[in-house]
Parts: structure tokens; C-alpha cells; sequence
């Protein structure tokens, strides 16, 4: 009977199986995806077109300015906020709610005289 190993619980025994599977599977021990330990670590995701706009327009956030905005979108959801523009310091962000995704980013440049359309309310942090 050496053979046969023991097990305190399930999630051991599953545990020990996923481990040998990390490399095809992209997952951790727990189960969980690389993407959704990587959404765990900032609640907001940038929609290629925002990373496209914010590179293009030689947008850069400071660990602070990504914490504002986080706090922007908080706010807009807890007032029940769909779809939201966000303005901080010189910039606006267009930022889907429910999802935690920014759609489109602008500078103080390009949103001069602009007309904000399909959003549902505003923050200002």
C-alpha cells in the first residue's frame, strides 16, 4: 500500500492534480486563471481602443491618478452609474461601469469643446 497516497482533504487532492497542470492550463493551484488573478490586482481593465488613446496621446497614470480613477468608478457605481465620465486633473475617461472597463481616454486638449454622448452621469475626482 505505499502506493496509494493520503489526503486531508479534496482541495489537497485537487490542489496537487491542477499543480501539475499549471502549463497548459494558465491556472494557479487555486483553479484561478492568470486574467482573473490579474483583475484581482487593480479593479479596472483598459479596452484596446483606451490603451490605444492613452499610447497615442502620450497618457500616463501615476500609481495615484490609477487609484483616483478606481475611486471615480467606485463612486459611479455605488450611485448606480452605467456608463460614466470620469474627469481627473487634465483628463476625461469615458469608463463602462459594471465592468470596470475604461473605453476611451482623453487630454484637456481633445476634450475641449466636446460633447460627452451615451453616458449617464459624471465624476470628478
Amino acid at each position: 500500500m505505499s502506493g496509494i497516497q493520503k489526503y486531508s482533504s479534496i482541495e489537497q487532492a485537487i490542489g496537487l492534480y491542477q499543480s501539475g497542470n499549471n502549463k497548459r492550463t494558465n491556472k494557479d493551484q487555486t483553479g484561478k486563471s492568470f486574467q482573473s488573478v490579474l483583475d484581482q490586482v487593480s479593479s479596472l481593465t483598459f479596452s484596446k481602443h483606451a490603451s490605444e488613446r492613452l499610447e497615442q496621446r502620450d497618457i500616463s497614470l501615476s500609481d495615484e491618478q490609477s487609484k483616483r480613477l478606481e475611486d471615480g468608478v467606485d463612486k459611479a457605481e455605488k450611485k448606480g452609474i452605467k456608463d460614466s465620465l470620469v474627469l481627473m486633473d487634465s483628463l476625461a475617461f469615458i469608463v463602462n461601469v459594471p465592468s470596470h472597463t475604461v473605453i476611451t481616454a482623453l487630454d484637456s486638449d481633445e476634450s475641449k469643446d466636446k460633447a460627452f454622448t451615451n453616458i449617464d452621469g459624471a465624476v470628478i475626482v
